[in-house]
C-alpha cells in the first residue's frame, strides 16, 4: 500500500506531502522538478521499514512515494502497479546524499544504500495515499546501480555511427553533470571505442549527435 505522496516542484528546496498525484506517462510526477521524458530517475519510491529502523522524520529519504514493504527488496527491471492503472519501472538505488545529513547526523552514511530505487513512468495516471500496491515482477532490463556500468549501458544502447555529448550522457545514465569531468579518463580505460563514443558539447564530430531517443 502506498503509505505516503510528496511532490518537489522546481524552485523549491524541499517536497512537500500531498494525498494525491498525477504520472505521466514517460515522463515523470506532473509539476514535479525532476519529470524529465529522458531521466531514469524521474520519481523516487522508498519504504516504511527504512524509516522505522532508523526512527527517522516524515520525508527524511525525500522521496515521492513511501510504501509500506521494503522497496530495496525488489530487483531493478520489476514493475509495480500503483492503484488501477499507474505502471512504474523500478531502475536502480537512489545514491545518499549529503542533503539527507539535515534530517539526522551522519544520516548520509548511515542509510548507506537503503535511501530507496529510483523508477520511471511507463503508464501514467492518478495514484492516492492508501492505494494498492502490485508487484508484477521483474519484466525489463536491469539497470546497475554502478554509475560507471550505466555509462556503459547507455554508450551500448546508442545507434551506431553516433556519439553522445558528455552532459546528455550523464542524464541518460541518471547522475549529475559533475560526473562529466571523470568520463574523458573514464572512457579511455575503457578503450577507444568507448572513448569515440562521448564528445564534450564544444568538440567537433562529423557524426550525429544522439539525445538518448529509443533508450528507455
Amino acid at each position: 500500500m502506498i503509505a505516503a505522496l510528496s511532490i518537489r516542484p522546481p524552485a523549491t528546496p524541499a517536497p512537500r506531502p500531498v494525498e494525491a498525484m498525477r504520472l505521466v506517462d514517460g515522463a515523470g510526477i506532473e509539476g514535479d522538478r525532476h519529470a524529465d521524458l529522458l531521466s531514469p530517475r524521474q520519481l523516487l519510491l522508498a519504504g516504511a521499514p527504512v524509516y522505522s529502523a532508523l526512527a527517522l522524520p516524515a520525508l527524511a529519504l525525500r522521496e515521492n512515494i513511501l510504501l509500506e514493504r521494503d522497496i530495496l527488496a525488489l530487483p531493478s527491471g520489476t514493475l509495480l502497479q500503483l492503484g488501477e492503472q499507474t505502471l512504474v519501472r523500478l531502475m536502480f538505488a537512489c545514491e545518499a546524499c549529503g542533503r539527507l545529513d539535515l534530517h539526522g547526523e551522519r544520516l548520509a552514511a548511515r542509510i548507506g544504500n537503503r535511501r530507496g530505487t529510483l523508477a520511471r513512468v511507463l503508464r501514467g495516471g492518478v495514484i492516492r495515499v492508501g492505494d494498492r500496491v502490485r508487484d508484477l515482477g521483474r519484466q525489463m532490463p536491469a539497470w546497475s546501480d554502478d554509475w560507471r556500468e550505466r555509462i556503459v549501458q547507455v554508450l551500448d544502447a546508442a545507434p551506431p555511427d553516433s556519439v553522445v555529448e558528455y552532459a546528455q550522457l550523464a542524464r541518460l545514465a541518471g547522475i549529475q553533470s559533475t560526473y562529466c569531468r571523470a568520463f574523458p579518463g573514464m572512457l579511455r580505460k575503457l578503450g577507444p571505442a568507448y572513448a569515440a563514443r562521448a564528445i564534450a558539447a564544444r568538440a567537433t564530430s562529423p557524426l550525429p549527435r544522439w539525445d538518448g531517443a529509443g533508450l528507455f
